[in-house]
């Protein structure tokens, strides 16, 4: 493949689509590296129930590299700030190599963070002021952030603990405004899509497959290295009612039932965040997930010429 001006690949898609495996097979065919692009895979002994799928790697007997995959204990609280910073150093080494640096994942704030640069600040924690807010009602709360910027969802408003962090954040960024200016990357996007009934096959099977290849298993082994029940719940997902179901809280069907269910809202909601920046202006190139690899690949690399 001659050489072409992007400097990042993209492959990005909801979950169940396959998008490690074309990452993988593209990073064969052009020389590339991969990074990860998922904000649960950073996370050592979380296996299974994040999907690493590492066997997709691997391609007739050839390891392709990867990136931000087993970077951080289990039981930490990964953010995107860190994810950024760690992105660079992945990003560069690739670079230096001289090899195709190419973006896999399904976090769309992660990929945006580092494909459009977002401005992010390392905010460090302020005890005297956490305890100063915890003293006020959820009204007060939701009310002071409101004050302090424009709040474009609800997920500020989750929980106390977020609502108080967020305006942590926004009171150091307002006094400090301490930051790094990410460098400006020439991407391209390719997504990776199935039809909706498929993917919904695709998740419950593979739930199923996840519980039998244990899963279950794994969520004890962490609450047994002493990782939160709080923090496990934290991470959401398989984490979460796995969990839950470990301490008593859910029965087995219930568990399966609810998370079953939780994954498909949340394939739904990578697909708003995607077509949200759609909508934005970005152009992804969108590929049938159901075709062959050989096909997928011809596609991407026959798009990327086409558009050098």
């Amino acid at each position: 493949m001659p050489d072409n001006r992007y400097e990042l690949i993209t492959i990005l898609g909801p979950t169940a689509v396959g998008k490690t495996a074309v990452a993988a097979n593209l990073a064969l065919a052009i020389d590339g590296e991969i990074i990860s692009a998922d904000s649960r895979q950073v996370y050592r002994g979380m296996d299974i129930g994040t999907g690493k799928d590492l066997a997709d790697y691997t391609i007739n007997s050839i390891c392709i590299p990867y990136h931000l995959i087993d970077i951080a204990d289990a039981g930490d609280k990964y953010n995107v700030f860190r994810f950024q910073s760690d992105f660079l150093s992945a990003y560069n080494h690739i670079r230096h190599l001289g090899k195709q640096p190419i973006l896999c994942g399904g976090t769309g704030m992660y990929i945006e963070a580092v494909t459009k640069g977002y401005k992010m600040v390392s905010v460090p924690v302020n005890e005297p002021l956490r305890a100063e807010l915890d003293a006020k009602s959820d009204e007060e709360l939701e009310q002071m952030l409101r004050s302090l910027k424009q709040v474009h969802n609800r997920s500020d408003f989750d929980t106390r603990k977020r609502t108080i962090r967020a305006i942590e954040i926004e009171l150091h960024q307002q006094s400090s405004g301490h930051s790094f200016t990410f460098p400006s990357i020439n991407n391209i996007y390719f997504g990776i899509a199935v039809d909706r009934e498929i993917r919904r096959n695709r998740i419950t099977q593979r739930l199923k497959d996840r519980l039998r290849e244990g899963m279950i298993e794994e969520v004890q082994g962490l609450i047994s290295a002493g990782v939160p029940v709080s923090t496990l719940i934290f991470y959401g997902l398989e984490y979460k009612f796995v969990a839950m179901y470990l301490v008593g809280e859910l029965t087995y069907n219930d568990m399966f039932s609810q998370l079953n269910a939780a994954i498909h809202q949340f394939a739904k909601r990578q697909m708003t965040w995607f077509r949200k920046m759609e909508r934005s202006g970005d152009t992804i190139h969108w590929i049938d997930g159901t075709l062959p690899m050989d096909e997928k690949i011809n596609q991407i690399m026959s798009t990327i010429q086409q558009y050098r």
